[in-house]
């Protein structure tokens, strides 16, 4: 660690945690904000069931620039708190660089494999997740034909599309997909305008359920579906209650249980690589009192037997991210 380094972590252990607690944890938004509805919010969600539970007290900060991740690591380090849990693929490269740094500190990322002693590194099986949505979405269109809107143009967002496609073709054969992703840049995960916009173009090409994987720019497309009266799907927090009857369902990926359990497990926690999907409950799909009528008891039931088959094996959902391509898009 340079000099300038140390200066800046101490510098902002001053500003931070003034008065602070040592081992107390710290969690790092990614851009678009704790209250994204959406991947953020679940890690809040985790955060908050943790401090009801035990009582304790935790330090976050929302980024607002790709700047402030490495300053925002070392200084929660520098302060003493631990674990450090940050949500997002984007911190992979930061993180390989402070964590040998700070050797003591426990640090975890979600979204991202990060390969250092003192890191534990959190995934999903969104593909499994996603197949099981699209599975109703394709039962659901009466047009035979679906949208997937995604957020910044990346890899793991593609394999959530796929694992999408996948499912709606395994409930109807002859349904088309469609699919837009937001940007390139991470402002794409913040442009629920651009999302309302993508939504009503999906529309105009006959699509009648719009999935969105997009973050914060998601709430765009499910305000638009449900002005367009369209069916929406939601991701990663459970999202029906934001548009009542007008949401068919939402892909949960459990961000809170990843964030809550290193909380929970604390400073020298068990690291190394841990996947979640069907099989871990890391993934599903959301149903409740708002969205219950949208589901026919022949969709849950073909739902519920997909879901079976692949924790057994029997079907196996590609994962785009294994060779970047996907067999039915």
């Amino acid at each position: 660690m340079t000099m300038m380094q140390k200066l800046l972590g101490a510098a902002g252990a001053m500003a931070l945690s003034a008065g602070a607690a040592h081992a107390e944890p710290a969690l790092i938004f990614d851009l678009g904000g704790k209250f994204d509805k959406s991947f953020n919010e679940a890690a809040y969600t985790g955060a908050q069931r943790w401090v009801e539970e035990t009582g304790g007290s935790y330090r976050e900060i929302e980024l607002t620039s790709e700047a402030q991740r490495e300053q925002a690591l070392r200084r929660f380090a520098e302060a003493g708190n631990n674990p450090i849990v940050m949500t997002g693929f984007a911190f992979g490269n930061v993180l390989g660089e402070v964590a040998p740094d700070y050797p003591e500190t426990s640090f975890a990322i979600i979204d991202m494999v990060v390969d250092a002693p003192n890191v534990r590194s959190v995934v999903f099986n969104e593909h499994e997740g996603s197949y099981l949505v699209g599975m109703m979405a394709g039962m659901a269109s009466e047009s035979g034909t679906v949208g997937f809107i995604g957020g910044m143009d990346i890899p793991l967002i593609r394999k959530f599309a796929c694992g999408y496609a996948q499912g709606v073709k395994a409930a109807n054969p002859d349904a088309t997909v469609i699919q837009n992703m937001t940007g390139t840049t991470p402002a794409a995960w913040n442009d629920p305008v651009k999302g309302g916009e993508l939504t009503r173009a999906q529309i105009s090409q006959g699509a009648d359920v719009v999935y969105a994987a997009a973050g914060g720019t998601g709430v765009g497309v499910l305000q638009t579906a449900a002005d367009e009266d369209i069916l929406s799907i939601g991701v990663d927090s459970n999202q029906n209650y934001l548009f009542p009857g007008e949401v068919l369902t939402s892909m949960l990926k459990r961000v809170d249980n990843a964030v809550y359990e290193a909380m929970t497990d604390g400073p020298g926690f068990e690291t190394g690589f841990r996947v979640l999907g069907l099989a871990e409950e890391g993934v599903g799909y959301a149903v409740d009192e708002f969205n219950a009528e949208l589901v026919s008891e022949d969709m849950m039931a073909a739902v519920e037997a997909a879901k079976a088959k692949i924790i057994a094996g029997e079907i196996t959902v590609h994962d785009y991210m294994s060779d970047n391509s996907c067999p039915v898009m």
